[in-house]
C-alpha cells in the first residue's frame, strides 16, 4: 500500500482514484488523519455482502451439521418406488 501525503492543494479525487486502480493508498493529511482508498473488486465485494446476509450465514451453518449426501441411484430407487405406488393408487378403484 502507498502513502500520499494531501496537501492543502489537494489532489483531485480522478487522480487518486487513478492511483488507486494501481495500488491501494493511504491517504496522509496534514492534521494526522489517514483513510485507505482501494478498489473492491466485484469477488471481495460479493463475499462482504454474503457474510452480512444473516440469513444465509444461519443457512449455512445450518447445512454444516446435516448428514452425508444420498447417493443419486438410492435416490433414483425412492423416486421410482413411489410413483409406482402412485400409479397403483389411481388405477385402484
Amino acid at each position: 500500500m502507498k502513502t500520499v501525503f494531501i496537501s492543502k492543494n489537494e489532489k483531485t479525487i480522478t487522480e487518486l482514484l487513478r492511483q488507486a486502480a494501481q495500488q491501494n493508498l493511504i491517504l496522509r493529511f496534514p492534521d494526522g488523519h489517514e483513510f485507505a482508498l482501494a478498489e473492491v473488486d466485484d469477488f471481495d465485494r460479493e463475499i462482504e455482502l454474503a457474510r452480512q446476509n444473516d440469513k444465509l450465514m444461519a443457512y449455512l451453518d445450518e447445512r454444516v451439521g446435516e448428514r452425508a449426501t444420498i447417493p443419486l441411484d438410492d435416490n433414483n430407487k425412492e423416486l421410482r418406488l413411489y410413483s409406482t405406488k402412485l400409479r397403483s393408487k389411481k388405477e385402484s378403484p
